[in-house]
């Protein structure tokens, strides 16, 4: 028989939906033939435009008011019983009931902190009902890691790293509990060689630039950039209206990339990132051993993220136009010394195979 694996995610920040394709992805990859595999995200389903709005204006608050949002994560850590929030969510609670009654999970894979809590209010009215699976919560944050992700009942946490492991620890979350393979990035990064050519005085630099949903500096970022003598690459995601100021910030030698699907190549490319520092992204550049340039971060769960390049020396935090170029510049200076202490730093927290050792966890349970 099949094992039916069921990953849930929620469409409230980059590394929730990350880690789930990067969990469906490695599962395929591992045990397609062995496998029923559901990825689904049960907010839209259940509530329809009105998550639609909320999600907006979620994302709206990190990224145009970022120092707001800490307010905000820091009452959630703060709360003690996250069951009685979210008895109210009776429609959402309905749907996943739904979804478990027609799929008879054995496994559910969490990559949003409140479907635990549902899974448990679920459970304890259909006592006879309703399969009984195993619970997998996957943490997509580091260091900073919100109470919220591990005060509900799960068998087991997938922590990103040791350091977000020891935040559990420290909560008293039981040890056996506990896994580290990694953030489970696509399974791609374990196909790419760790080997990258190193900055030479007959080659340019090559830097990637990610502009996140914070682009008023963006074009001044990258005029500078584009006078400093180095191999630029600028992706602009699905925002399309920033290409023209983009390419006349940026010169003809500047490479303009729209959506992608080729982030572990291009990561594995390039000799640093500048970039946002969120979940997906950090995870993804430590992933491809490639050091960082954090010029963003939002109050809450980023900081850690961010804590993470800084304590480990994997790069450096920059947050104006001006402080990145000095960065980038001293990074390639005297023979690259910094950045390839940086380069050696960041391959040592690599695990560009998570998604494939998570898949067989799951599997093997």
């Amino acid at each position: 028989m099949k094992k039916r694996i069921l990953i849930l995610t929620a469409g409230f920040g980059e590394g929730h939906n990350s880690a789930a394709r990067g969990v469906r992805d490695g599962l395929a990859r591992v045990a397609a033939a062995d496998a029923e595999i559901e990825l689904r995200d049960l907010f839209p389903e259940a509530y329809g435009s009105f998550n639609e709005i909320i999600r907006r204006t979620y994302l709206a608050l990190i990224n145009r008011w970022p120092g707001s949002w800490g307010y905000v994560y820091r009452w959630l850590d703060g709360i003690t019983n996250y069951d009685e929030r979210f008895e109210r969510f009776s429609r959402l609670r309905e749907r996943f009931t739904h979804v478990m009654e027609r799929f008879k999970p054995h496994v559910i894979v969490s990559t949003f902190p409140p479907y635990p809590y549902f899974l448990r209010q679920i459970l304890e009215t259909n006592p006879e009902g309703l399969h009984r699976c195993k619970s997998v919560v996957v943490i997509t944050d580091s260091i900073t890691v919100n109470a919220i992700w591990y005060r509900c009942d799960a068998d087991y946490f997938l922590a990103p790293n040791e350091q977000s492991a020891a935040v559990l620890r420290t909560a008293r979350v039981a040890p056996e509990k506990i896994k580290t393979f990694g953030f489970p990035v696509s399974p791609k990064f374990a196909d790419l060689t760790p080997d990258r050519q190193l900055p030479s005085s007959n080659s340019e630099p090559r830097v990637l630039y990610m502009i996140h949903a914070a682009t008023r500096r963006a074009p001044e970022l990258v005029e500078r950039l584009a006078h400093l003598g180095v191999n630029l690459t600028v992706t602009i995601g699905r925002t399309e209206k920033l290409r023209p100021a983009i390419e006349a910030s940026g010169g003809s030698k500047t490479k303009i990339i729209g959506w992608t699907d080729e982030l572990p190549r291009l990561l594995h490319d390039n000799h640093v990132l500048i970039g946002k520092a969120g979940g997906a992204t950090v995870q993804e550049t430590i992933a491809a051993g490639c050091p960082m340039i954090i010029n963003h971060v939002v109050s809450g769960q980023e900081e850690g993220n961010a804590r993470l390049i800084l304590e480990t020396n994997s790069g450096v935090i920059a947050r104006s136009p001006a402080e990145v170029v000095t960065q980038v510049q001293g990074a390639f200076a005297d023979g690259a010394k910094q950045w390839r202490e940086w380069a050696a730093n960041i391959h040592r927290l690599s695990r560009p195979r998570a998604s494939l050792d998570i898949a067989e966890f799951l599997m093997s349970l």
